[in-house]
């Protein structure tokens, strides 16, 4: 019994329910970073935080409210060139490998001059320090010239069921795409592309997957997942679902939310949102992929958006299954509940006043955010819940284990009872999450 009730004690989650209020809280008050745009956890069972900072370092640290000390993972703020001031450029990704564990790698996209371009490199921890990389190890995988000093991108991630690395490329920036990236084929730039890291061929230091969209005898880059893309400020993928969510920064009219899907064209600079551009003139939305949500930019001092997170953690189910992204300039955060038929639900969580650079997910799933010099959490003042109470008295038992049944039967769970119900966190209730229900009733 005892063995089972250590088992059982990974599917007991408290969280909260029926929101009240939402606020940010400084997640690591005794610490600070230098222009921080990015966090992220190494997915190694080692609770650690890894912060980028746009010179040009990334800071390593202890999940741990009470630390006091961080240090310096990578630092190659030596090779890294940005505008003075406010800029785009500098540090701006970080992935991890999905065998970082094993092989210790990891890769990083910065801009660098002579040309000016996007670098895209890899790395290796230090075989001596897990905290430390070895700066000497850098490979370059892939380098994107860059006309303007703006629109870098700079998201990169490993897609959760192919292991290819994603990387979004701005459009080439200066204002309203003069060149005209975003509708062609032939540059990386308005992208996001996605290669295999793990083979080379060709002379490059990757290889293109065999399932990319855009393959020859097409007149089209190989590397393109997907194009027509003014500045994707972050990207993600659902963990539940394996959607991929992305926020694309507007002109000057609206800011959208995109699922992104393979091949597909999102219409800049042709469209602004779900609108044409420029604003006033005529087109046709024929071949464009509309974006799911919009927002008017310049309103209420919003200005731009910061991309973030499908809510896949435990500490508030009220948002399980929403996307959880925000505005740069205002720090309002917002919760997109995501309805296929087109129907779906913005809410105002909170006008926090930070500037939000990026959102991250620790080892939890629980939403991390960069802002200013400091990285701080979102929270809530719900009520407790509990997996496995789909009914909500404050008990597992079998009542819960009927509800389950009846949803299996067809009922249309509520993105509670999903979250209390789907014990294994497979994004769906079904026979297994009873198994692991009337487990759980024997255990108690």
């Amino acid at each position: 019994m005892n063995r089972k009730l250590l088992i059982l004690t990974q599917f007991i989650f408290w969280g909260m329910l029926y929101a009240q209020n939402y606020s940010v809280e400084n997640a690591f008050p005794s610490i600070f970073f230098t222009d921080p745009v990015g966090i992220h956890h190494a997915d190694d069972g080692t609770n650690r935080l890894f912060v980028v900072e746009q010179p040009g370092k990334i800071m390593v640290f202890n999940n741990e409210p009470s630390v006091g000390i961080t240090e310096t993972f990578l630092n190659i703020m030596s090779i890294v060139d940005q505008d003075g001031g406010y800029t785009e450029e500098g540090l701006l990704g970080l992935a991890f490998h999905p065998n970082f564990s094993e092989n210790g790698y990891f890769y990083v996209n910065y801009t660098d001059y002579s040309p000016k371009r996007n670098v895209i490199a890899r790395y290796s921890v230090s075989d001596s320090n897990p905290n430390q990389a070895d700066y000497s190890s850098s490979l370059i995988i892939l380098e994107v010239n860059q006309p303007y000093t703006n629109h870098n991108g700079g998201q990169m991630g490993f897609g959760p069921d192919d292991g290819y690395l994603y990387i979004s490329f701005g459009d080439g920036g200066s204002a309203g795409d003069p060149q005209g990236n975003g509708q062609n084929l032939q540059t990386l730039l308005g992208t996001i592309v996605r290669i295999d890291v793990d083979n080379v061929t060709n002379g490059q230091n990757y290889s293109i997957p065999a399932d990319n969209p855009f393959l020859a005898p097409l007149a089209a880059r190989d590397e393109i997942y997907a194009y027509g893309l003014r500045n994707m400020w972050r990207f993600s993928w659902d963990s539940v679902t394996g959607l991929l969510w992305g926020a694309d920064v507007g002109q000057y009219n609206w800011e959208e939310i995109d699922i992104i899907y393979p091949g597909l064209n999102y219409g800049w600079n042709t469209m602004e949102g779900n609108h044409c551009y420029p604003a006033g003139s005529s087109c046709s939305t024929d071949g464009f992929e509309l974006p799911i949500y919009e927002y008017p930019l310049y309103v209420d001092g919003v200005c731009s958006v910061t991309g973030g997170f499908v809510y896949r953690g435990s500490n508030m189910p009220s948002l399980y299954g929403k996307y959880i992204y925000g505005d740069w300039c205002t720090g309002d955060i917002w919760a997109l509940n995501y309805s296929g038929d087109g129907n779906s639900v913005n809410e105002s969580l909170l006008q926090s006043g930070i500037n939000i650079t990026s959102f991250g997910l620790d080892q939890n799933n629980e939403i991390l955010i960069c802002a200013n010099a400091n990285i701080y959490k979102l929270t809530s003042d719900e009520e407790p819940g509990m997996m496995g109470d789909l009914n909500q008295d404050g008990l597992v038992n079998v009542l819960d284990i009927i509800f389950s049944i009846n949803i299996i039967l067809g009922g249309e769970p509520s993105d509670y009872e999903l979250w209390s119900g789907d014990l294994n966190q497979d994004g769906v209730i079904d026979i297994l999450d009873i198994v692991l229900l009337i487990n759980l009733i024997l255990a108690i």
